[in-house]
């Protein structure tokens, strides 16, 4: 019998990983058993807390009230907007002038109404706990997006104005867009409009080459456009969820070409979209492989000269393992480090934590442990679900309903031209820094020591975004409390994790505030930063542009391309093979 046991056991892991994994195919990755505890935790408070129920009792009749008085006074021939009188304020689904007639004010009315009392409901349950908490709310906020009266032919009435101007004909093109991208999904294709952003010659068309290789990434150098160069080479370390030509997208908004023209000689890391047969590449290899080698090319390349270092996202929080690394290895070839919305403590997720807990993790694993890698898609899909008013609904709404394409831009072909992720990777990641915070409580292990980040002590800018749903400022903001640079700059600025970043070097509707602060200063909390920090209209490349310059030392002759005598010679043209890997 004992041995019949161990011979099972095999047979009933790969059951269970295999019926997880079939279940998230289902359910977009989402694992229904994390919800339906969220929901029974906050069922089993509620049940117990006999004054709440009365509060929610009482509620419910003031907002019936308010629907009814509302409904009379539509139904009487006033024309009402739904906001009017409302303490929630203007919703900009129903602001439009034929949504104060009835019925449609009515049943937009009642929706808020609803909706405003479903969320009351919700919140705040004395004993539900806090990941319970946030499920359960943002369950509800999906459900709701998804009944808005807006979303629907029947009780939109500037659809349906819409659809009698044109005669149906806006159906009609919404039956052909549909059609469209149902095939363009089987056929694993790309949604329409991305083909006239192609890589290389729309979008990553900064001229430069590929100087190094390796198995996991490319390092790309471009070519001065400058008779002098700062001495000080800038290497980039852009996240690899995403493709790194975010940062060099249109020439108007491409930040290594606004870097370059600012006499700046400027690296860039490519990551290879994994496979299949990457499925045992590790975080450890993304720091050797990944971090080590590249710098190692740089600073050949560019001989006496120390780095300056910027990771964006997730590849910021590579960058800042690296650096702490280096730090207590008193390897001093690094002259600044710069984190564009990155996070290292991980105490506060943000949205994504909905994304983030056992149940979820383990539908995760099994995923990629079926694939050997995490796909796209089912990345992109948490993302979809974060925004969906804006980034589901509305975009049906406009494509099927309205029959009108959302014209395509060089960010939004990017944001569709996504990458995989290594099984083993993605789960020390997830698990390790998302779960369990290892990185910010000294407990990260990485070449046989601990990773401590206060290790880094060469000067730091840092940039947050207010509107960051997948690194919110304050939590990036934290990283004041665990590095020892006595000369660290934060800065926030307008926008969210990518448009916020990828601004250009002007941009009339941003704004940022700036704050340099020393070690001998005390720290400030996060909302005291915000009162005293120096507040600039504007893009704040410009700002960061020159704390590089001034952190810099004189202009230099621009280096060669490559150095092939140590062995990284000039590969190809930018912007190599593998950003073009799909």
């Amino acid at each position: 019998m004992a041995s019949k046991d161990k011979r099972s056991a095999p047979a009933k892991a790969d059951f269970d990983t295999e019926f997880r994994a079939q279940l998230g195919q289902i359910t977009s990755g989402l694992a229904p058993t994390a919800f339906t505890a969220a929901w029974s935790d906050w069922a089993m408070h509620i049940a117990q807390a006999p004054a709440r129920r009365a509060e929610i009792r009482r509620q419910a009749l003031l907002r019936a009230q308010d629907t009814w008085a509302f409904a009379w006074r539509a139904l009487a021939g006033e024309t009402l907007a739904p906001a009017e009188g409302f303490e929630g304020g203007p919703d900009r689904r129903f602001n439009g002038e034929a949504w104060s007639k009835f019925p449609y004010n009515v049943w937009a009315r009642a929706y808020r109404n609803q909706a405003e009392l479903m969320k009351s409901a919700v919140e705040g349950v004395e004993g539900v706990s806090e990941d319970h908490g946030g499920l359960v709310d943002f369950s509800l906020r999906l459900m709701l997006d998804a009944a808005s009266p807006s979303n629907f032919l029947a009780s939109n009435p500037e659809l349906l104005e819409k659809t009698r101007a044109e005669g149906g004909q806006n159906l009609l093109r919404g039956w052909e867009n549909w059609f469209d991208d149902l095939k363009r999904t089987l056929e694993h294709l790309p949604p329409a409009g991305t083909e006239a952003f192609e890589v290389g010659k729309a979008v990553a068309v900064t001229p430069g080459k590929v100087v190094y290789r390796n198995e996991l990434v490319e390092l790309i150098q471009y070519s001065p456009t400058t008779a002098k160069v700062h001495a000080e080479p800038v290497v980039i370390w852009p996240a690899w969820i995403m493709k790194y030509y975010i940062l060099d997208l249109s020439p108007r908004n491409s930040l290594v070409k606004y870097l370059v023209d600012q006499g700046h000689t400027v690296f860039m890391v490519s990551w290879k979209n994994p496979g299949e047969e990457d499925r045992d590449v590790s975080l450890h290899d993304y720091v050797a492989k990944g971090f080590r080698a590249p710098l190692d090319a740089v600073t050949a390349i560019c001989p006496k000269r120390k780095a300056h270092a910027v990771g964006y996202c997730i590849g910021g929080t590579l960058l800042a393992i690296g650096a702490s690394l280096l730090g207590r290895e008193r390897d001093e070839r690094l002259a600044s480090v710069t984190l564009f919305a990155a996070q290292t403590d991980f105490s506060e997720p943000g949205e994504l934590a909905f994304f983030i807990n056992p149940s979820q993790l383990a539908m995760l694993d099994a995923s990629m442990q079926r694939k050997g890698v995490l796909e796209s898609r089912e990345m992109g899909g948490a993302f979809v679900l974060l925004r969906a008013q804006d980034l589901l609904w509305q975009p049906m709404v406009d494509n099927y309903l309205k029959g009108e394409r959302t014209p395509m831009i060089d960010l939004m072909a990017w944001n569709a031209d996504g990458t995989r992720m290594p099984c083993r990777m993605h789960s020390e990641y997830l698990y390790r820094l998302y779960l369990d915070n290892e990185l910010a409580t000294n407990r990260m292990p990485m070449d046989g020591k601990v990773v401590r980040l206060s290790d880094i002590r060469v000067p730091m800018f840092v940039v947050g975004t207010e509107a960051d749903h997948v690194a919110p400022w304050k939590s990036v903001y934290k990283v004041d409390n665990l590095v020892r640079s006595d000369d660290f700059t934060f800065l926030l600025t307008a926008g969210g994790h990518n448009a916020g970043i990828v601004c250009g070097p002007v941009h009339p509707k941003r704004h940022y505030r700036i704050r340099t602060r020393r070690l001998v200063d005390p720290h400030l909390a996060p909302e005291e930063w915000l009162e005293e920090a120096e507040h600039h209209p504007g893009a704040w490349w410009p700002a960061w542009q020159q704390w590089l310059a001034a952190h810099s030392g004189a202009l230099t002759k621009p280096p060669a391309l490559g150095a092939p005598a140590k062995g990284y010679q000039v590969l190809e043209d930018a912007p190599g093979q593998y950003v073009r890997q799909r």
